[in-house]
């Protein structure tokens, strides 16, 4: 059995279709399943963007489902990051036409029931949705993320737990708490998006069109061998190596044995993962920052190339709670500072306008 199938095209929807059929997806899929499948729509921004799932993706794999396999339901669940608005986020990238298109169900996991589950000496809630579903697609995007340094099947997962879980994982050490959820939530296949990626934002802004779709079962070989995509070399990439050693899955091999489809429409474009956003983090004085947060600084710092701060000036996150500092704070955690702009989160822009004003 290959690790993996690869597939090149500028039709996502029929590039979908020809991979299931290649790996004979209907035959792994039992009778009468509730189905549940989990798109990356962090922010309600256009696939185009580089930052979420294309929902042509999403669609031939609701059309295949409903023609080839015998499910008793369909869920498309998820939840955008911190302050952002699910329903938004499913309306702008195309979910809400396809789901009265097939009659789906759309779940915003902010309000879903959790489960509490116990995974590597941590206590973690987690959507029950997703415990309760008989087959489980991950359908991730390949992209870049300021915290993590890449972003795939592993991290998509984060989008399964509530947002009060969000915070706290950057409270206990953001790496841990990722890894450990994958040993609970155990998609049964993964279809990772790397259409056009943003290489660096998880949130896009810059996309890099590689007309790429991958589908596989292991995710800590597919995030492996993805991470050389994005000309990273996984094994810094901290979450993926403690997931291996938790047994979730196995790296990729020197030599991958996996099926490619379309070769001849494979693109000639040479990621390179972008440093700039371990450049801008020198500036930062982070402590505990959650995701959505630190991403509106960093793009706002990326606005400010030629005019920075001071190394670690800037503070930020749930570590600087409750305490009073002489400096200059973004976001709710660090109203104590003597400069400080609140929001929970704030938007970049108004980052941006402030460290204009509070420093230039």
């Amino acid at each position: 059995m290959p690790d993996f199938y690869l597939g090149h095209g500028d039709n996502c929807t029929q590039l979908t279709t020809t991979l299931l059929e290649k790996a004979d997806i209907r035959s792994k899929i039992p009778k009468d399943a509730k189905v549940v499948i989990k798109p990356n729509l962090v922010t309600p921004t256009e696939p185009s963007h580089g930052a979420t799932t294309h929902v042509g993706i999403v669609e031939a794999i609701v059309k295949y489902l409903k023609e080839h396999c015998s499910v008793s339901s369909i869920t498309i669940a998820e939840g955008a990051w911190l302050g952002a608005q699910t329903d938004k986020a499913f309306k702008v990238c195309g979910y809400e036409e396809l789901a009265k298109k097939y009659g789906v169900t759309l779940l915003d996991t902010k309000k879903d029931k959790t489960v509490t589950v116990k995974a590597q000496g941590l206590d973690i809630e987690v959507c029950e949705t997703f415990l309760k579903s008989d087959y489980f697609i991950n359908v991730p995007v390949l992209k870049g993320h300021s915290q993590t340094v890449m972003t795939c099947c592993l991290k998509n997962l984060k989008g399964c737990i509530p947002d009060s879980e969000k915070s706290r994982y950057h409270k206990i050490g953001l790496h841990k708490p990722i890894a450990a959820l994958t040993t609970v939530l155990k998609p049964d296949l993964h279809v990772i998006d790397s259409i056009c990626g943003d290489p660096t934002f998880e949130e896009g802004g810059n996309p890099v069109r590689t007309d790429r779709i991958l589908l596989g079962f292991d995710p800590v070989l597919l995030d492996s061998y993805c991470a050389g995509l994005l000309d990273l070399d996984y094994k810094d990439v901290k979450y993926l190596c403690m997931a291996e050693s938790f047994g979730v899955g196995e790296f990729v091999s020197r030599e991958p044995n996996f099926v490619e489809i379309g070769s001849e429409n494979r693109r000639g474009v040479n990621i390179k993962h972008n440093n700039i956003v371990s450049y801008l983090a020198e500036f930062i004085d982070e402590d505990s920052a959650c995701s959505v947060c630190y991403a509106a600084l960093i793009s706002a710092l990326n606005e400010m190339i030629g005019q920075m701060p001071a190394d670690g000036e800037i503070k930020i996150g749930q570590g600087f709670k409750d305490k009073i500092i002489d400096g200059i704070g973004v976001g709710d955690c660090t109203a104590g500072c003597s400069k400080h702009l609140s929001g929970c989160p704030p938007k970049a822009n108004e980052v941006l306008k402030f460290l204009h004003q509070e420093m230039l």
